[in-house]
């Protein structure tokens, strides 16, 4: 067993959880260290994280992302206020909206907007029984020190911005940070991933909000479906590892991975049920148990 030299004056060495003095040559029961370990909890919101969480995942319905600043531009309209208040508004009041979704991720504007009759757009979900949830990173920039790789800002400010959201009716959030393939991953930009994700989940939960945990592979490269298997089991540990390092409720969260899939450049391409088996495997083999839903997106399903 080693030893560690405290003092040289008195020659005392510590082994393991006993101590000897070289000129008394007595051994004497060092005291023992407690270390005090205390329930995880995410403030006064546990409960509420947990009905949230389990609401959103258990009604077999999805999560509809419109949390995008500028959609308006793809179906040819003026990226204005105008245009974009009148695009939400016609899909939030969708008479029976809530029989195909239990959720929608809105953009900051849309959460604090109404319909031109005055009602808010958060009401108008609530009357559906779907959850308003809101988009909280403020996008992604180059990592210093990587492989031209980039990692997702916005954790500055974020417990006010989401307790401000939690007031205007918000109950869980999204934040999305990429990893690359082509790019390495290096071993800095998964840790800046996994902690970053990591430090937003433990934030949104304090001020009541059920985080999105969204580390994404990114789809571009020429690798094999087994090499995105084995990146996106070490992302998945390093973001599991950290969200406990910060005390996150397991069962108060909400994960949306990517599929393990080839590289969008690969020569060979992957069928469904094989696409299927290795996201699996991946799931099973780093997701807890305690995690109450897995939210995939419909565009890598195609």
């Amino acid at each position: 067993m080693a030893s560690v030299k405290l003092s040289a004056p008195s020659s005392q060495w510590i082994a393991g959880e006993r101590s000897l003095d070289r000129r008394s040559r007595i051994l004497t029961a060092a005291p023992r260290r407690r270390v005090a370990v205390g329930p995880i909890r995410a403030g006064s919101y546990t409960d509420e994280l947990v009905q949230t969480a389990k609401f959103t995942a258990s009604s077999r319905h999805g999560i509809l992302a419109i949390d995008e600043q500028d959609a308006e531009a793809s179906i040819g309209l003026d990226n204005t206020e105008a245009n974009r208040q009148a695009y939400r508004q016609l899909l939030l009041t969708t008479p029976g909206l809530g029989e195909y979704i239990s959720g929608a991720i809105l953009f900051e504007e849309t959460l604090y907007q109404s319909t031109t009759g005055g009602k808010k757009f958060v009401d108008c979900l609530r009357q559906e029984k779907i959850m308003p949830g809101i988009k909280v990173d403020k996008g992604l920039v180059p990592l210093p020190g990587s492989n031209n790789e980039s990692w997702c800002q916005g954790l500055d400010g974020l417990a006010s911005r989401c307790a401000e959201y939690y007031k205007q009716g918000a109950r869980f959030a999204k934040w999305r940070t990429v990893v690359s393939i082509p790019c390495g991953p290096s071993a800095l930009a998964v840790k800046e991933a996994a902690w970053g994700l990591a430090r937003y989940a433990a934030i949104a939960q304090d001020n009541g909000l059920v985080p999105i945990v969204e580390p994404e592979i990114l789809l571009d490269g020429d690798h094999p479906i087994e090499r995105t298997l084995e990146v996106a089991e070490k992302v998945w540990a390093e973001v599991f590892y950290y969200l406990a390092e910060n005390n996150v409720v397991f069962e108060g969260i909400l994960l949306k991975p990517s599929m393990v899939t080839p590289g969008a450049e690969h020569k060979e391409k992957a069928s469904p049920e094989m696409i299927a088996k290795y996201t699996l495997k991946m799931l099973n083999r780093r997701v807890p148990p305690a995690v109450p839903g897995i939210m995939v997106c419909s565009k890598t399903c195609h």
